[in-house]
């Protein structure tokens, strides 16, 4: 396990990312003057994501494995049909989204509710619409640190173009308007039929599939070692990956590979997941309530967590969370962790934690799973 220095209180705050504090960008990418889709606004807090413009303000730089951003459009503006080399998911905290997929968009559509996770496929086109409130609000979760940029139909770029708007080779965004120039820039060449036809498509079932419901869920009360603990008491449920779960008889919605997992994580006031650590980068995102997040176990440090407020925790650093007030709704709080990494992560509990766990008759086996502490060989008070 990496043993990590103490977060310093200047460290916390450089990692917490204030709703208050996200700087869209109105520019981000080609088809910001086409009618339909020129009202969007892009944000990038977790590295730049796949934006395309040099002045996309990025709340955090530093390598995750991951990105993390969000979209936020009026009722009716679009996000025109493009295609990721790398995962990318769709966390719907506000509103709700029509989405859409293959190169022409006619391969099928599914609606996206607040609450929801979706996992589009890698080298397929897809495009969403805001069909909901105006304040409707989509984050993104993408795979790796240099994400390839994307691929535009190539309707895109010719209507782009119209409006003064290119892209170069390397994937830069060029305004004419504003005074730039083509001359002599080598620029992106359109996908061909031919390579749009060599795509795999996507049927309306295999898309649903990779849609996690509130009813997809594999909710357990009993996912980590202290669950059942003062400080504990938060359910659990894996969407993407295994992830963190210690609850052998979880399963995720969605199992492919992705540079990082998803989960989900709801409690009433005063529940949480005790004192642990592991080795993976991991952002905590509030969806909905307050939490607190405590760091460090000789000097700790908490910071409390609105709506839409997320803090990147360093690997290898001690942390709690902490439910301390419900949804709007008055129904409990939800966090979603991403993690990076395709695989299991091993949390190390702190010492106290796995003292009382043994004495409630609870251990962690070699695998890495809850089991009873007095049939696991060299459990604490064997």
């Amino acid at each position: 396990m990496l043993d990590a220095e103490p977060v310093s209180g200047e460290e916390l705050e450089r990692r917490t990312i204030r709703r208050s504090e996200f700087v869209s960008c109105n520019q981000a990418f080609i088809d910001c003057r086409t009618p339909g889709s020129d009202r969007k606004q892009n944000y990038s807090m977790i590295g730049k994501g796949v934006s395309q413009s040099a002045d996309q303000f990025i709340n955090l730089q530093e390598p995750h494995g991951f990105n993390i951003g969000a979209a936020a459009m009026p009722n009716g503006v679009t996000n025109n049909l493009h295609l990721h080399f790398t995962a990318e998911v769709f966390l719907c905290f506000r509103g709700r989204y029509l989405l859409r997929w293959g190169a022409r968009g006619d391969e099928g559509e599914l609606l996206l509710r607040e609450g929801e996770i979706a996992s589009i496929p890698t080298w397929a086109f897809r495009g969403f619409t805001n069909t909901g409130p105006d304040d409707g609000i989509l984050f993104t979760a993408l795979g790796r640190d240099d994400t390839g940029g994307i691929i535009w139909g190539p309707s895109v770029l010719e209507e782009a173009a119209g409006h003064g708007l290119h892209l170069s080779a390397e994937g830069e965004l060029i305004d004419t308007v504003a005074g730039g120039s083509i001359e002599g820039v080598p620029l992106t060449e359109p996908i061909s039929e031919e390579q749009i036809a060599a795509l795999r498509p996507y049927s309306v079932d295999e898309m649903r599939r990779r849609v996690a419901t509130e009813t997809d869920l594999d909710w357990s009360g009993d996912a980590f070692l202290g669950s059942r603990l003062p400080g504990g008491g938060a359910e659990f449920a894996p969407v993407i990956g295994y992830g963190l779960t210690e609850d052998r008889y979880q399963e995720p919605v969605i199992h492919n590979p992705h540079g990082f997992t998803v989960g989900r994580l709801r409690g009433r006031p005063e529940q949480g997941v005790p004192a642990h650590r592991h080795d993976a980068t991991q952002v905590l995102m509030v969806e909905s309530g307050e939490w607190e997040v405590t760091v460090n176990r000789g000097e700790p440090l908490t910071v409390r967590l609105g709506p839409w407020d997320m803090l990147s925790v360093p690997p290898g650093s001690w942390r709690s969370v902490r439910a301390v007030a419900g949804a709007a709704d008055g129904g409990p709080a939800n966090l979603v962790a991403v993690t990076g990494g395709d695989g299991r992560v091993r949390l190390e509990w702190d010492e106290q934690v796995v003292k009382a766990a043994v004495e409630a008759g609870r251990a962690i086996d070699h695998d890495g799973y809850l089991a009873p502490a007095a049939l696991v060989p060299g459990a604490p008070g064997r």
